[in-house]
């Protein structure tokens, strides 16, 4: 496995060097690796620089597979933003240094995923710390975990318990992104998200559950909000996944496939997310590929690289 969790790509010279069955064989291997090497652009040549991927289940790409079990996917936004900045920035690796289930409160602190630092965010800084000046991206989603109480699938009791948890996470966060910014040192473009609603799917279980929809979404952008200062404190940019997913747009009905006419904001919980899937994948609050590829274009637009 390589460091930092990178990538492992397997290089034409390393392929040349394994065992074949025949001279011929082995003639033929270095004549393809010498004619790809003269007909390809020199353009990764050069230091490595790097993508850092931060935060909760979202950085790892969570899906559900065919059981229903919540698992780590190469189909998250990190990877799709990174397949897109690799374009222009050809020695670009991506680092994926995010935990399923943390909360702001584990990423200072750990408790959740096994870090040698001891957190999520004592390795970040270790990374930027031994990688400053080739860092061009750093990435973080944090802080859907610690309304914990709120769940997936909340009822009026625990919409309202809800509320007195949100500061902590501001303050949790404000002193994450202060380690960031100063291991990370000047000039490194560090991009926060907001989050999308899956509770929204809500609206489909008749009055109550349009109610506890609405009640969501009010929460939800309150809480957004309060995120959104810390960063905006910290001189952190967002990327406004709340927004692109529409989320307090409980009019302009669109009809989506298998379900029917939904609001909106619901459509797109249930295009992007496995919210709205039946069993066993879903109901499951995270995105598809699909979401996590608006999720990628709204951190592409925040970080403006290209």
């Amino acid at each position: 496995m390589a460091a930092w969790g990178e990538s492992e790509f397997i290089s034409w010279e390393e392929m040349s060097r394994r065992p074949l069955r025949s001279a011929v064989a082995t003639a033929v291997a270095a004549a393809t690796a010498a004619a790809f090497a003269a007909c390809s652009a020199p353009a990764n040549t050069g230091p490595a620089t790097y993508y850092l991927a931060l935060g909760d289940s979202l950085s790892k790409g969570v899906q559900p597979n065919a059981a229903g079990v919540s698992v780590e996917t190469s189909q998250g936004y990190p990877e799709f933003a990174y397949a897109q900045l690799r374009r222009g920035h050809p020695t670009l690796r991506l680092v994926q240094l995010g935990c399923p289930r943390e909360t702001t409160e584990t990423m200072r602190h750990g408790g959740v995923c096994p870090y040698a630092a001891g957190s999520q965010l004592a390795a970040a800084v270790a990374f930027l710390r031994a990688h400053r000046g080739h860092v061009v991206l750093v990435t973080i989603d944090i802080g859907a975990n610690d309304p914990e109480s709120c769940g997936s699938e909340p009822s009026l009791a625990k919409l309202a318990s809800c509320i007195g948890q949100t500061p902590e996470a501001a303050a949790n966060l404000s002193a994450i992104l202060a380690s960031l910014h100063a291991a990370a040192g000047p000039g490194v473009r560090i991009i926060g998200m907001n989050y999308y609603l899956p509770a929204l799917a809500q609206w489909r279980n008749g009055p109550l559950g349009r109610t506890l929809a609405r009640i969501s979404a009010r929460l939800a952008s309150a809480y957004n909000d309060l995120l959104k200062n810390a960063y905006t404190q910290a001189g952190v940019d967002v990327a406004d996944v709340f927004g692109a997913f529409e989320t307090t747009d409980f009019g302009h009905p669109v009809t989506v496939p298998g379900i029917g006419s939904l609001p909106r904001n619901v459509a797109r919980i249930c295009e992007w997310t496995w919210a709205c899937a039946a069993p066993p994948r879903g109901p499951n609050q995270h995105a598809n590929s699909a979401g996590y590829r608006v999720i990628a274009g709204e951190v592409l637009k925040a970080a403006n690289l290209n």
